[in-house]
């Protein structure tokens, strides 16, 4: 299916200089944010309290939410768990320290600790009737850290496993010029989240190993008209292949990553705060997956010098005497 059909192959490669440069600056710019500011981890990975309350009918999450706000908590997790009645809160240790929600320990002279009737009071009835609290659980750093080697973990072999299927589909170049470009997205969209200061969390490490997954797929795309070219055209020069299957592939491009951005968007405008990081990443990981797969996957693959043997082996020649009986 196309909307529309280039006649002309653009001259991408032309320029492909341009574009590894440009994106060599973007990828050092996000390294060096990640170096200088680091991620705003959330509990998940820092440690913190969770917090379940029941409600009898529909809760209120906007009301829990600007309820905590007001009491000095900058951004407190609220988001349903299971059904519209049932809420679960997140907030770091700080945050559950937080003078307000404090009583004297009997147990403990001088010492304060966690009092569920007054947080009730403060951050559970604005949410609706009949609102208490079931649960209340700490989440500690060490939980935090081994979740964030296993993230670490998981990304390691989704890049390992995308480079051994490439390697075996296609040719070791492509390979490395997929990876190279795949990590390259990966790096940019924590470098957004380093920058601002975005809550990075489990969600957020969902979407980033998402959009490892998405551009790959486009480089494969783009890849498997590599090979095509280099079968059909056999008169055009490895710039001129590459070129052409980059253009014959634009209106498949735009249809399929324009149909995902359309929901990724909803869900980015319409979903609330709990899917707003998540849609985030996976916007600008599409943004820039498609600016990788296209524009610094394919010149790498022609800087690592590519050519027609390396996808399509020559035929054997049959001997005129195989099979002669003497």
């Amino acid at each position: 299916m196309e909307f529309f059909r280039i006649r002309r192959d653009i001259p991408f490669m032309k320029h492909a200089l341009v574009f590894n440069v440009i994106s060599a600056i973007t990828f050092v710019l996000a390294v060096f944010f990640l170096l200088h500011r680091g991620l705003n981890y959330s509990i998940e990975f820092t440690g913190g309290v969770v917090i379940q309350a029941e409600y009898t009918q529909a809760a209120n999450l906007e009301g829990v939410r600007d309820a905590l706000v007001k009491t000095g908590i900058g951004e407190p997790q609220v988001q349903n768990f299971g059904s519209s009645s049932s809420v679960v809160i997140r907030m770091a240790d700080k945050d559950a320290n937080n003078p307000t929600f404090l009583s004297p320990d009997p147990n403990n002279a001088g010492k304060n600790v966690f009092d569920r009737d007054k947080f009730s009071a403060i951050a559970i009835a604005p949410g609706g009737a009949g609102g208490k609290i079931t649960s209340v659980e700490v989440v500690g750093p060490q939980v935090g850290k081994e979740l964030a080697s296993d993230g670490a973990l998981a990304l390691l072999l989704v890049c390992l496993g995308i480079m051994a299927y490439l390697a075996l589909r296609f040719e070791w170049k492509f390979s490395v010029a997929a990876i190279i470009a795949n990590m390259h997205d990966v790096v940019i969209i924590l470098g957004f989240f380093a920058f601002f200061q975005w809550e990075f969390s489990l969600s957020v490490l969902a979407a980033v190993l998402a959009v490892l997954g998405y551009s790959v797929n486009e480089s494969v795309v783009v890849f498997d008209r590599v090979r095509e070219t280099f079968r059909k055209r056999r008169a055009f020069t490895v710039p001129e292949v590459i070129n052409h299957a980059i253009t014959s592939t634009i209106s498949r491009t735009i249809i399929t990553h324009g149909c995902t951005q359309l929901m990724v968007t909803s869900m980015l405008f319409l979903g609330g705060p709990t899917l707003h990081y998540f849609a985030l990443a996976l916007t600008i990981g599409i943004l820039f997956g498609i600016y990788s797969s296209v524009l610094v996957a394919s010149p790498i693959v022609m800087w690592l010098g590519v050519s027609r043997a390396d996808l399509i082996k020559p035929e054997k020649k049959k001997d005129v005497n195989d099979g002669a009986v003497v």
